[in-house]
């Protein structure tokens, strides 16, 4: 096949379907690259092609749609103007494409009479077929493009046209189902091993086209020939170095070099399978571009098939969807807001907590699009002539493209990075459920560094006292940790370089935090808490460590057993947390809805809010206004025996033993004027409690949907009433896009204007 080199000059790039000399903005780099690569990698001619074509439809903006590149199935098609073959739309490769984007394109295929649509911002490609005559509610993406030989073949065309990427949630579930397979016969691993294996290789083929330009997925092909390349070129020079390793056992060290600072893997593991299940499975996943962090469809099916795999043979068990959805709603996480899950598992609240938050994020920018979209077109776009209406289009596209990179988790200083890099943290105990999570993240499209390993009791990362606006979590029930379970030196937080990055980045707060393990080695993990004097129960720390971590105003979710709330045992424990935050919510739901995620007590979903600091005050005050009255009914008493002590040590022949007597009564009369005083407290700082019975939460003790979900209902219901009582302030604050006089763009929010480059 021919070979097309690219002429770059001073900032600007060589078009020859234009025959013209361009400035290389990102855009127009993306369109000559792929240029390049239809004629060297398809066989495409350049006299088969063209670019900036105008593509039209009867409707109004008539004139205004140019397609970035147009491919004919040949020369005398293109001279005689008829409907064209494939259309490519291109993007900048920073620019995430979105949904709209696709549609958009799409369009404009249809409307140059083409079979076939791209889309591709050098990172990322996608192929689409186009039916002329009919706008799909779901674009249909298929696994390729025709070459130019193909194309003259209609039986090959029509081979490729019916070849769909159909990426539903059960054909991706039964490909992680069958790689799952694979190793446990091939390898003969048991099944979590099998699966820590597909989690490895997993995590090395989303670095791996994280990094790629050309390739859009990792292959079993590009596997081998890079395999070749490296065994001849690179590892001869790592002769004496940790990295002299096979190629597959190479990519993973790097991969653990990746996350490392999220302690995902020890330090010498590695790929325990041989090499012919490590090809199989890239075979199996390689239509699949994991680095595409737009396809919801794949998180959700990484679920089920996590879902089938942990609880049929390993034993975990998972919040059902359902809750969470309900928690989620319920505290309404906003933009800029901190979330945290001590206890994270497979990542479902984070999960829900970030989708929810990016689902605002994304509607706020649509509106912008439309918006500035009027204000750029003005009201006499119809009357201007073409010239000037393709001006204006593509100032249009610029600040699509623009408010796209928003959206972008890999832009810095968008709100998406935003979100993804500073709103969501969670820990586990488990390594195989930290890697799980991270993964299940990265499906749904964040990935970024806030999930550890690590003891959810203890310090991580961002997670330390004060830190988070919003903490939804499933802690662990019923079990116990005993007084012997020492913090130990192993427990210390060592690496130096992450010490330094998260001081940088928490400043002496994260200092404190550290203090936590570093001045407690060798006592018990009990006293780290003050519930831990009352009980060892895990459901119970759980509740003061979430407490702990939140911001002063701070609400949480827990799914809890419903003992906590009324065994006469826990009585101190809930007085303890009434003296720290308000119960805004209690959620009394079926058993059977955690029967099927193995659970063997009656939960409750409760809300707390931490008090403010005007909460405390009033707290406090309701306590000493308490305490004063009731230690009015026993004056007499007290001074009385104030007097008696005072006269015995007051004698020269003192009897130690009455002195004691008294001195123990006047103690236990003290704690006797505390306890009366509880109640009064509660009535002096009295607040409405809702509790909500719901005999109907969305699945059955299968696990099977059921149809007479009541928690969405209860949602609405209880999102009306927190706003009219003013249960917490809503913080979020509005974000606005404005173009300004200068032709500027900028994002305002919190009174702070960002100028957006475009």
């Amino acid at each position: 096949m021919s070979t097309l080199k690219i002429k770059r000059e001073n900032g600007k790039i060589f078009c020859p379907l234009a025959d013209s000399w361009h400035i290389e903005t990102p855009e127009e780099k993306v369109r000559q690259e792929y240029i390049k690569i239809l004629v060297e990698d398809y066989g495409y001619s350049l006299d088969q092609m063209a670019q900036e074509i105008k593509v039209n439809n009867s409707q109004r903006g008539q004139g205004k749609a140019r397609a970035d590149i147009v491919i004919w199935k040949s020369k005398q098609d293109k001279i005689e103007s008829k409907a064209a073959f494939i259309v490519v739309e291109c993007k900048a490769e920073n620019v995430r494409i979105r949904e709209e984007d696709y549609y958009q394109g799409y369009n404009y295929a249809s409307w140059a009479g083409a079979s076939f649509f791209v889309t591709t911002n050098e990172k990322e490609t996608k192929y689409f077929n186009v039916d002329k005559d009919y706008l799909p509610k779901e674009l249909v993406e298929v696994v390729a493009i025709p070459t130019a030989e193909e194309a003259l073949n209609d039986k090959k065309v029509k081979d490729i046209l019916s070849k769909t990427k159909t990426f539903t949630r059960d054909d991706f579930t039964k490909i992680l189902r069958t790689c799952h397979n694979i190793i446990r016969n091939n390898d003969k691993l048991s099944p979590e091993a099998a699966f820590d294996e597909i989690s490895k290789i997993l995590f090395m083929k989303i670095k791996y086209e994280r990094e790629q330009r050309g390739a859009k997925v990792f292959t079993k092909n590009e596997f081998e020939e890079k395999e070749k390349w490296f065994e001849k070129e690179i590892r001869p020079s790592l002769k004496g170095t940790p990295k002299d390793l096979p190629y597959m056992q190479f990519l993973f060290y790097n991969t653990k070099e990746e996350f490392k600072d999220d302690q995902l893997f020890e330090e010498n593991e590695i790929i325990k399978i041989r090499q012919n299940s490590f090809e199989q499975i890239l075979e199996k996943l390689e239509t699949y571009n994991l680095s595409d962090t737009q396809d919801d469809v794949k998180g959700i099916a990484f679920e089920q098939f996590l879902g089938t795999t942990f609880r049929g043979e390993l034993g975990q068990y998972f919040t059902p969807r359902t809750i969470v959805d309900f928690m989620t709603h319920i505290l309404d996480p906003k933009e800029n807001e901190t979330v945290c899950d001590p206890t994270c598992g497979s990542g479902g609240f984070l999960i829900k907590a970030f989708e929810y938050m990016r689902e605002k994020i994304e509607e706020d920018v649509k509106k912008a699009k439309s918006e500035l979209r009027s204000v750029i077109e003005g009201e006499n776009y119809d009357s201007l002539s073409e010239k000037e209406q393709v001006v204006i289009n593509e100032r249009i596209e610029a600040m699509q493209s623009t408010l796209n990179k928003e959206l972008d988790t890999q832009v810095e200083g968008s709100r998406m990075y935003n979100l993804s890099q500073n709103c969501i943290y969670g820990t586990d105990a488990n390594p195989r459920m930290a890697r799980t999570s991270k993964m299940n993240m990265i499906m749904h499209g964040d990935g970024h560094g806030g999930v550890h390993h690590h003891d959810g009791l203890l310090n991580v990362n961002g997670i330390f006292e004060e830190r988070f606006d919003v903490i939804l979590t499933n802690p662990p029930f019923g079990a116990r940790i005993d007084k012997s379970q020492k913090i130990t030196e192993a427990d210390k937080y060592t690496d130096e370089a992450l010490i330094a990055k998260y001081k940088e980045k928490y400043g002496e707060a994260y200092e404190k935090a550290l203090k936590q393990v570093n001045d407690n080695i060798g006592k018990s993990l009990l006293s780290l808490y003050d519930v831990g004097s009352m009980s060892g129960l895990t459901e119970v720390l759980f509740m003061e460590r979430c407490l702990r971590p939140l911001k002063k105003g701070g609400r949480m979710g827990m799914v809890l057993p419903e003992g906590v709330l009324n065994t006469s045992n826990l009585q101190k424990i809930r007085e303890y947390f009434e003296g720290k935050a308000k119960i805004i919510l209690i959620c009394s739901i079926p058993q059977d809805v955690f029967i099927a995620a193995g659970a063997t007590v009656k939960p409750s979903l409760v809300f707390f809010k931490r008090f403010t600091e005007e909460e405390e005050l009033q707290y406090l005050g309701a306590k000493t206004r308490a305490e004063k009255e009731i230690r009015q009914k026993y004056i007499g008493q007290i001074k009385a025996l104030q007097e008696k002590i005072v006269e015995e040590k007051s004698k020269k022949l003192k009897v130690k033993a009455l002195i004691a007597v008294a001195e123990k009564e006047l103690r236990d009369l003290e704690k006797a004027i505390i306890e009366e005083a509880k109640p009064l407290t509660k009535e002096y700082f009295d607040y409405e409690i809702p509790i909500a019975m719901v005999e109907d939460a969305g699945i059955t003790s299968t696990g099977a949907v059921s149809a007479g979900n009541q928690l969405p209902t209860l949602q609405d219901e209880y999102k009306e009433y927190r706003i009219a009582k003013k249960l917490w302030n809503e913080a979020n604050s509005v974000v606005s896009y404005i173009i300004n006089s200068q032709g500027r763009l900028f994002r305002t929010s919190d009174g702070k204007e960002v100028e957006l480059k475009w």
